[in-house]
Formats: structure tokens, sequence, C-alpha cells
């Protein structure tokens, strides 16, 4: 009788002590975003420029490569970067001469219905889609394996990364990587600026 009662006893004070799991310790112990303190680490931006600061708080990189991911990013960046100056360069008077008479007192926003009108725009689009091609067979061959860093088209003319270290060749993608970020927003900024003041630079 006495060891069936202290059965029950221990049976009862084991429901209320704390279930140990495996899964628990690791919620509890799980590396934090830097970014985000309140988010979990991305475990796929690991072995990246950038990851450090494990900012990915919609989790793109649990459903697609990191590869493509750094890749689109950097190819936007750089983009945005050569779009700015040229929006701003547009607005400020610089042309390339001779210019097309009926390209006269153009704007950057204006500019649009002009070219398309006389047609520069599907020279444009022209030229661009070509350069996709060859850049979306660069990328298959990469995701394919071919050890092409995301980005690495082997196009340095003023030898930004020649004969630097290790630390200092990462340091120079990082600048890249957050001007290029940067360089997105203002240029989705500018455009906005532009339209609604239909201003000059700087569209105040």
């Amino acid at each position: 009788m006495k060891l069936a009662l202290l059965a029950s006893l221990l049976g009862s004070a084991a429901a209320f002590a704390p279930a140990s799991t495996g899964r628990a310790v690791t919620s509890l112990n799980a590396e934090k975003s830097k970014a985000l303190p309140f988010l979990p680490y991305p475990e796929n931006l690991k072995g990246y420029v950038g990851e450090e600061a494990g900012f990915d708080p919609f989790r793109f990189s649990d459903f697609a490569p990191m590869d493509f991911l750094r890749e689109a990013e950097l190819k936007h960046g750089r983009i945005c970067m050569l779009a700015w100056f040229g929006f701003c360069a547009v607005d400020l008077g610089w042309r390339i001469y001779p210019l097309p008479e009926a390209y006269e007192g153009l704007t950057s926003v204006t500019a649009h219905d002009k070219l398309v009108e006389y047609g520069a725009m599907s020279q444009l689009f022209l030229w661009i889609s070509v350069a996709e091609v060859v850049s979306t067979i660069a990328l298959t061959q990469m995701l394919s394996g071919s050890g092409r860093e995301p980005g690495d088209f082997g196009l340095d003319p003023i030898g930004f990364l020649k004969d630097k270290s290790e630390d200092e060749v990462k340091r120079m993608k990082l600048r890249e990587l957050k001007n290029g970020r940067l360089a997105m927003l203002a240029f989705s900024g500018v455009v906005t600026q532009s339209v609604l003041t239909q201003g000059p630079f700087p569209y105040v």
C-alpha cells in the first residue's frame, strides 16, 4: 500500500515538471540576427559577404539558392547606381552631343515618352535583352557548379581588387553591396520625387 501511494505521488509530481525536449533547447539557444535581434539568424547567409548582419527578414534564403539571390541583388544594385547618376545628370543639364533636335528641353521624366515615340527605347530594349541572355547563361552555369562567384564577370578595369589581401577584397565587396542597396532605394526615391515636384534637381 505504501509503495502504491509513493508511486502515485511521484507520478503526480512528474506531471508538473518541465518537459525536456531538444526543440526547446534549440529555440532558446538559437543564434539571433544582428540586424533584427528578435528573429533567428538566417543560416543560409553564412559564407557570403555581409553575412554578419543576418538581414533576411522574409527568409528568401530558405527557399531560393543564395547564389541566385546574391547575383540578382548585385545586378540590381549596380544598375541602380548607374541609373541614379544618369537620371540626375540629365536633369543637371548633362548631354551627349550631337543631341537630336527632338530631345531638346527634355527632363529625365519626360524623356521616356519621347524616346518611345522615336524608337530609341526599342533599341535599348534589344541591347538589354542581349545582355540578359548572356548573364542568364552565366547564371545557369554558376548554379550548375562552375565555381564562379555571384556577380563576378572578371570585370575590374580600374583594378579595385588588384593585389589586395583577402580582407581588403571582402571589404570592397561589402562596400559595393551596401552602396548597391542604397542606390536601389535612392533611385526609387528620386524618380518618385521628380514626378511629384516636376522640378529640376534636387527635386524639392
